[in-house]
């Protein structure tokens, strides 16, 4: 998924690695795995509640497992844009680890040496991957026994690579989508300022239907699954109304 810039030449950061020709780069304390703390918090707290009678050493132990397969879809995905970026000869600038996930890093979304359709590639490596690892998370699904912790395993792959793949193809600047659509009006022959404005208007647009489909489920008690609605919904319309802006 595209984030916003995290790296600027006046960063002091320092360089740890490479992968597909981009530089791997931490600043200071932020490489610290805070997010797999966090999430380790969750995925016991979700083991807990899908079987109370598990003691705790197993909630424990079953979130240690469910983990790394919630974050390494994150970081698969971030990892298929550098090596899309890298496969057309334009890697990306920067690769930032913050809080133990990486972060994206070009220093010119709209550098002209870059053509619309690499653009368009290089944002859809991401998502790829996620369709990709999805496919192979529903293979295995058929393979394990409804009742068993693999089976609990491979459905919170299922889970975790379908909101990365839905998430990041709407079309919100700072995500894939908002990119690939961008682009792809730009190679049909609009100039820059005209895609941005009609991403901002399709914006505005997708920011009604998230906020419809947030009531709804609300309304139906998925308070959390509203919740991340409602606040798509809030990025959307602040990105329709000019507040929120890709530079």
């Amino acid at each position: 998924m595209k984030k916003p810039a995290v790296v600027s030449p006046s960063d002091d950061v320092t360089r740890i690695g490479t992968v597909f020709d981009t530089p791997v780069v931490v600043k200071g304390l932020t490489w610290l795995p805070l997010a797999e703390g966090v999430v380790w918090i969750f995925t016991t707290w979700l083991a807990g509640k899908r079987r109370p009678e598990r003691s705790r050493c197993q909630r424990l132990g079953i979130g240690l497992l469910t983990m790394p397969i919630i974050l390494g879809s994150e970081w698969g995905h971030n990892f298929a844009h550098a090596a899309a970026a890298s496969l057309i000869g334009k890697p990306m600038d920067a690769m930032r680890i913050s809080w133990g996930t990486p972060l994206i890093h070009y220093d010119d979304i709209n550098d002209t040496s870059v053509t619309p359709r690499q653009h368009v590639v290089r944002a859809l490596g991401g998502p790829i991957f996620n369709m990709l690892a999805l496919g192979t998370a529903l293979l295995l699904r058929n393979k394990t026994h409804p009742e068993s912790i693999p089976r609990e395993l491979v459905d919170t792959a299922v889970g975790t690579n379908t909101f990365l793949c839905t998430v990041s193809l709407l079309p919100m600047p700072g995500i894939d989508g908002g990119p690939i659509l961008k682009w792809s009006l730009v190679e049909g022959g609009v100039t820059q300022e005209e895609a941005d404005e009609k991403v901002r208007r399709v914006n505005g647009f997708l920011g009604v239907l998230l906020g419809v489909a947030s009531a709804r489920a609300f309304k139906k008690r998925r308070g959390l699954i509203g919740a991340l609605m409602a606040l798509l919904a809030a990025l959307a319309l602040a990105i329709g109304s000019g507040l929120l802006r890709e530079q």
